[in-house]
């Protein structure tokens, strides 16, 4: 049940959030925290990727 509440998070703030608010948000934060933000995200993609699709050895 505690690795379904991040994700639980993420799809909250995504149903919640439209992409205009998110990224009007983030240039208000400053662009070194959009950034950051970006970098964040793409990182835990890849990385979910990785566990879903990788990893396999046969």
């Amino acid at each position: 049940m505690k690795k379904l509440m991040p994700l639980t998070l993420v799809a909250l703030l995504v149903s919640t959030l439209s992409s205009c608010e998110l990224i009007g948000g983030i240039f208000k934060a400053g662009m070194w925290t959009g950034i950051i933000l970006v970098v964040v995200v793409m990182a835990l993609v890849i990385w979910l990727a990785a566990k879903l699709f990788g990893g396999r050895k046969d």
